[in-house]
């Protein structure tokens, strides 16, 4: 008996092997290789499958999704001989299993000395400047050769990214200085513009206040104007209305004559050849209140005619005007009052 349990017990173990091998469950997003003899026979999909245990050998699952693949820093010679590292960044996805697994021996080696070899070709054919600020075009060009030598294994390529270009530590230190000399020439003319600009706006307005203020002066100038006319209206309307006679007039002539003599740099009145007229008639009227106290007429005394022109009356600090002879120019001797004027008596 115990021989028969022996190979039962094999023959169990053996038909639980067999069926664990004749069932193959494939995750989703993936695929398997099926040979038979060593031979492919097809391709398994996602979920259940069933093979021939002993006969069909699943050879490799493959990940259907986009995979991404950082390659490490490569050297490469610019066109001005100089030695930059970049590193690369792959996007791809297995679209043909078969062809993934038959058609290279390792995809994965294959494409990246395939960006290597693009790498150093593109950039081979520009000089260090453009290296740096032609990324898009570096990338355009990888992913154009990438696809159509990868697309006969299999693969898309999906992606390029240059993750960094590294040029030499020289090359950095002498860009950097680059840089910021560029910085402080922006900055410089920046602040020239806005030195500018605050200095065209500070004339703008100083120009505006100016035009504003001239309007403002000219406007107040023009109601001064007016106001002067109107007050000359009134008190020459005022001296109409009441008839002032001769003696009131030469009243406003003397209280007029102190104004003229204000301020220590005056040395000449102007009087008109009026104030003549109207010391006269305020002679008169001294001479008509004179006889009134004493109880009798008495004559006027003589007051000497005023020049017709305008007469220069150079200011005497002590003794008062001296009047000026306007013909011949020479100031004339002061004439004393009390020798102008008679004494009257009052017997």
């Amino acid at each position: 008996m115990e021989p028969v349990l022996i190979v039962l017990v094999v023959l169990v173990v053996v038909a639980f092997i067999a069926l664990i091998k004749t069932i193959q469950v494939i995750p989703q997003a993936s695929a398997a290789i099926v040979e038979r003899f060593g031979r492919y026979t097809r391709t398994l999909n996602a979920g259940l499958n069933i093979v021939v245990p002993f006969i069909d050998r699943v050879r490799n699952r493959i990940d259907l999704r986009e995979q991404v693949v950082p390659f490490p820093p490569q050297p490469v010679i610019t066109q001005d001989n100089l030695v930059v590292n970049i590193d690369t960044v792959i996007y791809y996805q297995v679209t043909d299993p078969r062809a993934a697994t038959y058609e290279v021996a390792s995809y994965i080696q294959a494409i990246e000395q395939l960006t290597v070899t693009t790498l150093r070709n593109i950039i081979g054919s520009m000089d260090l400047e453009s290296t740096l600020t032609s990324r898009e075009v570096i990338n355009a060009g990888l992913r154009g050769v990438l696809d159509e030598a990868t697309g006969k294994w299999g693969i898309r390529v999906n992606r390029v990214e240059l993750k960094a270009i590294e040029p030499p530590t020289s090359i950095q230190d002498s860009m950097e200085k680059q840089m910021r000399a560029d910085r402080d020439k922006r900055a410089a003319i920046l602040t020239a513009e806005g030195q500018r600009q605050a200095q065209i706006l500070k004339a703008e307005g100083e120009k505006q206040a100016d035009v504003l203020r001239a309007e403002g002066e000219a406007q107040a100038a023009v109601l001064r104007a007016d106001g002067e006319a109107a007050a000359i209206r009134t008190v020459f309307e005022a001296i109409h209305d009441g008839d002032a006679d001769q003696k009131l007039l030469a009243y406003q002539y003397l209280q007029t004559l102190p104004e003229l003599a204000k301020g220590d740099s005056n040395k000449l009145w102007i009087i008109p050849s009026e104030v003549g007229d109207a010391l006269k008639g305020l002679g008169g009227a001294f001479g008509g209140l004179t006889g009134g106290m004493n109880g009798g007429a008495v004559a006027a005394p003589t007051v000497p005619q005023a020049a017709p022109a305008a007469t220069q009356v150079p200011l005497d600090p002590a003794s008062g005007p001296r009047p000026v002879d306007t013909e011949k120019g020479a100031a004339r001797p002061r004439v004393d009052p009390a020798r102008e004027y008679p004494k009257i008596d009052p017997e």
